[in-house]
């Protein structure tokens, strides 16, 4: 029997994302219609569905999927389109104002410039001669008389700099000239092309220079990067003769990848934990709790508890650079807390929903990046099978059955208890594994049997890290902006030794990440090269995959919805007939 608290959670949103979703995703690949018919018919048909909820109850949803669906169509065109011939046009010279976005750090940027992502490319002719870039994604906001029409279209942009030029952060606004072209919309998965055209960008200017900084970076953007450099340092703090633990847990802590060697980027990728070092819920969520436990200490009351939740993770996302999947958590994080304070009923599904749906708004082609699909795959597949299948486990195989719960011993409880709780971690990792498999496939060109057990023993390690890195930043935090008169009293002045204690600790943590994951690539046949003989088939997968597991939790997972062999035999059909495998990567 499976425990009714992990079914029949209520999510009417999906009533709006699952169209909206499949709108998009079919004009990704359709063909381009003009998007006013499209919305003419999309409202045409949400007006008669809001007709028939009056006459005939049982026809409102088609016709609301079908004007959702025509209004996500309408809204891809609309971004993935460029003016009027645009994209038959050759590269050509071009002078553009472009406001800064987000910022591209390169791996082995220089330590000295935490806030500045430069990388440094050496001449040919001269040893000592460099030539300092930066990259980033920005905004067009003015443009030449002949290039007025592309105000408003997003563009990746690489610049040199000359010596002595500052970086420009994020928020600013820059004048530059460069060698403006498109984007494909079409390319090779897990390109950075791909990729590109995966966050809504149609244009790219390259090899160019800064010709002035029209307007410098926002107080608050600036703080942020203080802040972030700040946090670099305090998580450096002890650990200066492990660099190679101080990277990793920079990497987990503030998600910056780029720290990491080609050795261990290797070993994580090999291993299918790579998802650790994103900036995504199981992060969001540690913090969240451990923020509540640490308020919970000083009894906030509720409402100032969840303003203080939210402001801290707001600023932890913007520090750590909003990626998608950090804003992503932030929102359900919020769907939460605003569930908690009204006292309505709460779930994962409605906050899913909730995440999504103004993410597909803002940006419907974020639904094509490896951050949307692996982040919502992930979170659909443990709602709807991890955590059934986790309650059923636990109900099928209790401990110490014949024993009653008064009666058993201290021995006996605590057996229980381990029990109760692998078994939910294992009806989690199951689910998770199941969109890994496709996932990492996909995207990453590997196919690691071996990452079930190693990440249901890396999840719990995992979370102390960033529960230690948590405490470690407030503690350093705490150090730095109290005044030094306050800092006089002993108590005060621990703060900088209880930070630094902090990342020992982690760095114990860390050694047994390392040798687990080392431990995980020893296992014989435990990984492979692997890819999808076309690029449809996996998201084609990893859709069909999510629609049987949502079919399975509407069905409650009864018999005539195929118990749980469902998702197992989408993920082996996709493995067997659609990817071919290379050699093992095991060293």
């Amino acid at each position: 029997m499976i425990p009714l608290r992990t079914l029949g959670h209520r999510a009417p949103l999906l009533w709006l994302v699952l169209p909206l979703i499949a709108g998009i995703a079919a004009a990704r690949h359709g063909p381009e219609i003009p998007p006013l018919p499209l919305l003419i018919s999309g409202f045409t048909a949400a007006a008669v569905s809001l007709l028939m909820s009056f006459l005939q109850p049982r026809l409102w949803a088609p016709f609301l999927a079908a004007g959702l669906a025509l209004a996500g169509y309408a809204h891809c065109v609309r971004w993935q389109s460029l003016p009027h011939g645009w994209r038959q046009m050759p590269a050509r010279e071009a002078e553009l104002t472009i406001r800064i976005e987000r910022v591209f750090e390169p791996a082995n940027a220089s330590p000295n410039l935490p806030n500045n992502p430069i990388s440094s490319r050496r001449s040919k002719n001269s040893k000592k001669a460099f030539i300092p870039r930066i990259s980033g994604t920005g905004i067009v906001t003015d443009a030449e008389r002949h290039l007025h029409e592309l105000v408003g279209e997003r563009v990746y942009c690489s610049f040199g700099l000359r010596p002595g030029q500052t970086a420009p952060g994020r928020s600013a606004v820059v004048r530059a000239i460069g060698v403006l072209d498109t984007v494909p919309l079409e390319s090779k998965e897990g390109s950075f092309e791909s990729f590109l055209s995966g966050t809504g960008v149609n244009l790219r200017l390259e090899r160019g220079r800064i010709i002035e900084l029209a307007k410098p970076q926002s107080p608050y953007r600036a703080f942020c990067d203080a802040l972030a450099a700040r946090m670099k340092r305090i998580l450096c703090s002890g650990l200066e003769s492990r660099p190679d633990l101080s990277s990793v847990y920079r990497a987990m802590m503030l998600g910056q990848k780029r720290d990491l060697t080609t050795e261990q980027k290797s070993a994580f990728l090999r291993s299918g934990t790579m998802h650790l070092f994103a900036i995504n819920g199981l992060h969001i969520g540690v913090v969240a709790v451990a923020l509540h436990a640490l308020l919970a200490v000083f009894r906030c009351p509720r409402p100032a508890a969840a303003v203080a939740v939210l402001s801290v993770l707001w600023l932890d996302v913007d520090t750590t650079g909003a990626s998608p999947s950090a804003v992503r958590a932030f929102l359900m994080v919020c769907v939460f807390e605003g569930a908690r304070l009204w006292h309505r009923p709460a779930n994962l599904m409605a906050a899913l929903s909730a995440a999504a749906l103004p993410f597909l708004l803002c940006d419907p082609m974020d639904l094509f990046g490896a951050s949307f699909q692996m982040s919502y795959g992930v979170m659909a597949a443990l709602v709807t099978l991890g955590m059934p299948l986790a309650g059923w486990l636990q109900t099928r195989l209790p401990a110490c059955r014949h024993v009653p719960a008064p009666l058993r011993s201290r021995i006996q409880r605590w057996r229980a208890v381990a029990q109760r709780h692998v078994l939910g971690v294992l009806g989690i990792g199951i689910a998770a594994a199941l969109v890994g498999a496709i996932s990492s496939v996909q995207f990453f060109g590997v196919f690691a049997p071996a990452g079930l057990p190693v990440g249901i023993l890396l999840a719990p390690l995992a979370m102390l890290v960033i529960v230690a890195g948590f405490l470690s930043v407030f503690a350093g935090l705490a150090g730095a902006i109290l005044p030094a008169n306050f800092l006089a009293v002993p108590a005060l002045a621990a703060f900088p030794a209880i930070s630094r204690f902090l990342n020992g600790a982690a760095s114990v943590l860390l050694r047994l990440i390392a040798a687990v994951v080392s431990a995980g690539l020893r296992v014989p046949g435990g990984n492979f090269a692997a890819h999808f003989r076309a690029d449809w088939i996996g998201p084609a997968a990893l859709a069909v995959l999510v629609a049987v597991c949502m079919a399975g939790y509407a069905g409650r997972w009864r018999r005539r919805v195929g118990r749980w062999w469902a998702p197992f035999v989408v993920v082996a059909l996709a493995l067997v007939f659609g990817a071919r495998f290379g050699v093992t990567l095991n060293p």
